[in-house]
C-alpha cells in the first residue's frame, strides 16, 4: 500500500479514537428534563456510561428589580450505583448492561490506540506496508464492533425502558459521538481492506509505483 493511504488511514483514526474518548468520557448518552411550574424549577438530568449528572435551574421573581433571579445547581455522582439505583433488586439486568457497554467503549478505546501504533510501524519500511494493512484492518475492525456492542446495549436499554427514567429520555451529545465514530472505523477498515488487496494485485494507484511484484518459485 502506498504511505499516503496509512496516513489517510492515520488522520481519520485519530478523529474515531477523539470521538471514542469524548463519548466514554461525557455524561450526557441521554438525557432527561423535567418542569415543576409551582417552584420554576427545571431539572435535567443528563446519564453518561460511568456517572449521572442533575442540572437544577430555579428562576425566582424579583419583585425590587421587576425581573428574575436564577438559581443554578450541578451535580453528578457514579452511575449505576447498586443500592441508589436498585441494581440488586429490580434494575439487576439494566445495571449488568449498562456496566458491560462502559467496559466495551474502553476496549475499543484500547483497539484505536493500538490500530494507530500499528500504522506508523507499517509506513516505516515499504516491506512493511505490504504486510501491515490487514493487522490495522483487524484491529480497526475489532474497535467498531466493540463501540457497536456498547451503542446497541444503551440504545436496548434506552428503547425498551428497562430503566425507568428513561421512559422520556432522549439521546445526547456523547451518542451521537459514538455513532460517528463507529461509522468512521467502519468506512476506515472498508478503504483499507480494498487498498491492501488491490496493492496486492499490483494495482499502481494502491500500491505505489514499486508495485508488488510476485515471486516464482
Amino acid at each position: 500500500m502506498r504511505k499516503t493511504s496509512y496516513l489517510v488511514a492515520l488522520t481519520f483514526g485519530v478523529l474515531t479514537l477523539i470521538l471514542n474518548i469524548l463519548s466514554a468520557r461525557r455524561p450526557d448518552w441521554l438525557l432527561t428534563k423535567s418542569h415543576s411550574d409551582i417552584l420554576r424549577t427545571t431539572i435535567t438530568t443528563s446519564y453518561g456510561l460511568y456517572k449521572r449528572c442533575d442540572l437544577t435551574i430555579t428562576s425566582i421573581p424579583d419583585p425590587t428589580a421587576g425581573g428574575k433571579l436564577l438559581y443554578r445547581k450541578y451535580e453528578c455522582r457514579k452511575f449505576p450505583v447498586q443500592v441508589t439505583d436498585r441494581c440488586e433488586k429490580e434494575n439487576r439486568a439494566f445495571c449488568a448492561a449498562w456496566t458491560s457497554a462502559g467496559y466495551l467503549d474502553q476496549i475499543a478505546i484500547g483497539f484505536a490506540s493500538i490500530s494507530l501504533v500499528a500504522i506508523l510501524f507499517g509506513v516505516s519500511t515499504h516491506s512493511r506496508r505490504r504486510r501491515i494493512w490487514r493487522a490495522v484492518a483487524v484491529l480497526v475492525f475489532l474497535q467498531a464492533a466493540c463501540q457497536i456492542a456498547s451503542f446497541g446495549l444503551v440504545t436496548d436499554n434506552y428503547r425498551v425502558g428497562r430503566y425507568p427514567p428513561f421512559d422520556r429520555a432522549r439521546p445526547g451529545s456523547a451518542y451521537v459521538m459514538n455513532i460517528l465514530s463507529w461509522t468512521t472505523s467502519i468506512l476506515i477498515v472498508l478503504g483499507v481492506i480494498i487498498t491492501g488487496i488491490s496493492a496486492d494485485k499490483g494495482h499502481r494507484w494502491a500500491a505505489g509505483n514499486r508495485g508488488y511484484r510476485r515471486i516464482e518459485g
